[in-house]
C-alpha cells in the first residue's frame, strides 16, 4: 500500500499537470488570442505559444481570414414599383479583434441584416433598367455603406457580389419580346442600309464606266484626228519636196518659158489630186505669170501644139 506522503505527491504531480496544461495556449497564424484577467480584457496575444494563469485568466480566440455571408433571396421594389428577388454575397475581414469582440456581440447576424436593409435602399433608388444593367454600381455603393458601418466593429467589407436579379416572369416576357423587336429592327436598318450602299456603288460604277467610255472615245477621235493631220502634213512636204527638186533640175538645165510653164501645171494638178486642204505654191508670183504667158504664146503656134498632142491610136 502506497504511503500518505506517496499519494499527496501524486496529487501534487496531478494538479501541477494540469496547472501547466491549462496554463499553455497555442495560437495558430490566422488567429490573434485576446486574453481577459478576472473577466477584464488585459492583452492581444500573438501566433505561438502563450502561458496563462489559470482560473485568473482565459484566452479568446479571433479569425482574422476572409470571411462570406450569403445574404438569402428576398424581395425588394425598385424606384418604377417593379419587384425583384435579389441575393448577394458578402466578403469581410477582422482587422480589429478588440472591436470584433467588445463592440458586437454577432457580427455575422449584424452584417447580414445591414446587407438586407441596405439592399433595399440601394436598388429601391433604381429603376428596373438601371438595377439590371448596373451590377457594378450597386456592388460598389453597398461595400462602401458597409464599410462605413461596419468599421467600428473592427472588420473592413472587402467585397459585395450581387448573385442575381430576377424580375417577375411577365416582365420577363415584356423584356424578351422588345429585345426581340429590337434586333429585327436593328437586322432591318442594317439591310436597307446595305441595299442604299449597294445601289449607290452601282451608279457610281455606271457613271464611272460612261465617263471612262466617253474619254476612250474623245482619246480614240483624237488619235486619229492627229494622225490624218500627220499624214495631210507629210503628203504636202512630199509633193512640196518633189516639186522643188523638179523646180531646181528645170532650172539648172536653163529651160525655155514654155517648158517650166508644162511643168507647173503638171505639178499643180499632182498637188491639188491630194487630200490636203492648203496648197503650198513655192513659186514667186513673177515666174507664174511669165510661165503663163509662155503657155500662151506656145498653144498660138500650131507646129508646137501638133508636137505637144499625142498622137491618135
Amino acid at each position: 500500500m502506497f504511503s500518505l506522503e506517496a499519494v499527496l505527491v501524486l496529487v501534487i504531480l496531478f494538479f501541477v499537470v494540469i496547472f501547466v496544461s491549462n496554463s499553455i495556449r497555442i495560437i495558430r497564424q490566422y488567429e490573434r488570442g485576446l486574453v481577459e484577467t478576472l473577466g477584464k480584457y488585459s492583452s492581444t496575444r500573438n501566433p505561438g505559444p502563450n502561458i496563462l494563469v489559470p482560473i485568473f485568466q482565459r484566452m479568446i480566440r479571433v479569425d482574422m481570414r476572409e470571411r462570406v455571408i450569403d445574404v438569402p433571396p428576398q424581395s425588394v421594389i425598385t424606384k418604377d414599383n417593379v419587384s425583384v428577388v435579389v441575393d448577394a454575397i458578402i466578403y469581410f475581414q477582422v482587422t480589429d479583434p478588440v472591436k470584433v469582440v467588445y463592440n458586437i456581440e454577432n457580427f455575422a447576424l449584424a452584417a447580414l441584416k445591414l446587407a438586407q436593409t441596405n439592399l433595399r435602399n440601394v436598388i429601391g433608388d433604381m429603376e428596373l433598367d438601371s438595377t439590371l444593367t448596373s451590377r457594378e454600381k450597386i456592388n460598389s455603393q453597398l461595400r462602401i455603406v458597409m464599410d462605413e458601418a461596419t468599421d467600428k466593429w473592427g472588420v473592413k467589407v472587402t467585397r459585395v457580389e450581387i448573385q442575381k436579379i430576377d424580375p417577375p416572369k411577365d416582365i420577363t416576357d415584356a423584356m424578351s419580346k422588345q429585345m426581340k423587336a429590337e434586333r429585327e429592327k436593328r437586322a432591318n436598318i442594317l439591310e436597307a442600309e446595305g441595299l442604299r450602299q449597294a445601289a449607290i456603288l452601282k451608279a457610281e460604277g455606271a457613271r464611272q464606266a460612261v465617263i471612262l467610255e466617253a474619254e476612250a472615245v474623245k482619246e480614240k477621235q483624237a488619235l486619229e484626228a492627229e494622225g490624218e493631220a500627220t499624214a495631210i502634213k507629210q503628203v504636202a512636204d512630199a509633193e512640196k519636196y518633189r516639186i522643188g527638186i523638179v523646180y531646181e533640175a528645170i532650172h539648172s538645165g536653163r529651160p525655155t518659158n514654155d517648158l517650166i510653164a508644162i511643168k507647173y501645171l503638171e505639178a499643180l494638178e499632182k498637188v491639188a489630186d491630194g487630200k490636203a486642204t492648203k496648197i503650198f505654191l513655192p513659186l514667186e508670183s513673177v515666174g507664174i505669170t511669165a510661165s503663163i504667158g509662155g503657155v500662151a504664146e506656145l498653144f498660138k503656134d500650131p507646129e508646137t501644139l501638133k508636137k505637144l498632142t499625142p498622137p491618135q491610136k
